[in-house]
């Protein structure tokens, strides 16, 4: 979108240089990510930038509604019900397709998630891209010109609500098995808090434990969590000393309520220009004559599955629980990004914070996902260069 750095970039591009990126970021835990790195960032021009935030604020309307939680309590009927919810999400994920309509540039919102993403990972993606091109120093990843110290120190806040480390502790199924462990990681670098697998808490009364590397009991004070629940329902194998929906007196960064009440469950809401048509299937009134311009996707999936991209009739008629899905018109992403060998989708997640406190969330910074197949997901972009993920650097 920025010309300039598109060409000065795509001039010093080499694969020497991308191998170079990979190891550096490989080198700091000996781990390479098991998703792949997309070779360059998405340069967003100011006029893009705008709106992506205009589009963030429509949605963000929506959330500050005096009767949001009564217009997202059936979200929470249709899945498990975590005691002690908070009174607003703390993260905030607002997913955009960089689409062309009429000719001209413009962001429609895909997916919005009240749900932590890859916050400490794609802050280290910028000084990994800025060490094998300083140039980008003219850019940032950061919205309403925080610094990184900025960034991190509202993230860790976010986090910690100001508990000791040893308190506060990342909660995910098999941490080491997830494709974003790498974010993990950082966090537990730069947040400094431990990574715990689900299965790892004791309960007492109603409180949790966990054991640190000396086998000593350390109390939970507070969850950052990162438990997806429909996966966490399909692993009937996990022994769990304890249930989310146990009263416990413990703290959520990250309320796992916040997970269904904030995503794709409100799409069908939100109007306007940034917004695509989306129907609950349990509210439409009759299939569509044209379902090759549909995507059926199930409400409260996670990373893409059980989208169906090439929509049929009876891929309808087979819904059972029609309240769990929706029909949404598709877009047309525009190949935006110049490769070396053609032009490449772009897709740009916003990330907020939403501070104790504060009236409404912050924006902080992006992660991006390139794509040169129908969809951003990974099935559609095997054995492709210059797509996965990758994060958007904006002007000063």
């Amino acid at each position: 979108m920025i010309s300039k750095y598109r060409t000065q970039f795509n001039e010093l591009f080499s694969d020497e240089n991308y191998l170079e990126f990979q190891n550096s970021i490989a080198s700091d835990f000996d781990y390479l990510p098991t998703f792949r790195m997309a070779e360059s960032p998405f340069f967003i021009s100011n006029e893009l930038k705008s709106q992506l935030l205009e589009g963030c604020n429509a949605v963000i309307d929506l959330i500050l509604d005096k009767d949001f939680k009564k217009l997202t309590a059936k979200s929470l009927d249709l899945n498990s019900k975590v005691p002690n919810e908070d009174e607003h999400t703390t993260f905030l994920a607002i997913d955009f397709g960089i689409c062309e309509e009429n000719g001209a540039t413009i962001p429609k919102l895909i997916e919005v998630q009240g749900f932590p993403s890859l916050f400490n990972y794609q802050s280290v993606l910028y000084t990994k891209f800025l060490k094998q091109y300083p140039f980008l120093s003219e850019l940032t990843p950061y919205v309403n010109g925080i610094s990184e110290e900025d960034y991190l120190s509202i993230l860790e806040t976010a986090i910690c609500n100001n508990h000791p480390k040893e308190n506060v502790i990342l909660l995910e199924i098999e941490p080491e098995k997830q494709n974003t462990k790498i974010d993990f990681y950082y966090c537990k670098r730069d947040i400094g808090i431990p990574i715990v697998c689900v299965t790892e808490l004791v309960k007492k009364g109603k409180q949790l434990f966990y054991k640190d590397n000396n086998g000593n009991e350390i109390l939970v004070k507070r969850i950052y969590n990162r438990v997806i629940f429909d996966e966490l329902e399909l692993r009937t194998d996990l022994e769990l000393n304890f249930n989310f929906e146990d009263d416990l007196d413990v703290e959520w960064a990250g309320h796992p309520n916040w997970f269904f009440r904030i995503s794709k469950y409100i799409l069908p809401y939100l109007k306007g220009k940034y917004f695509i048509e989306t129907t609950l299937l349990s509210d439409l009134k009759a299939i569509p004559s044209d379902l090759e311009n549909y995507v059926l996707k199930p409400l409260f999936s996670f990373s893409g599955t059980g989208v169906i991209f090439h929509v049929k009739r009876e891929d309808i008629e087979a819904v059972k629980d029609k309240e769990l899905y929706i029909l949404q018109k598709k877009v047309h992403y525009q190949p935006i990004v110049q490769s070396p060998d053609g032009k490449v989708k772009a897709e740009v997640r916003m990330l907020y914070i939403w501070q104790k406190g504060a009236s409404k969330p912050t924006p902080l910074s992006n992660l991006v996902r390139l794509s040169r197949g129908e969809m951003i997901g990974v099935k559609f972009n095997k054995d492709k260069d210059w797509v996965g993920g990758t994060l958007g650097l904006f002007e000063r």
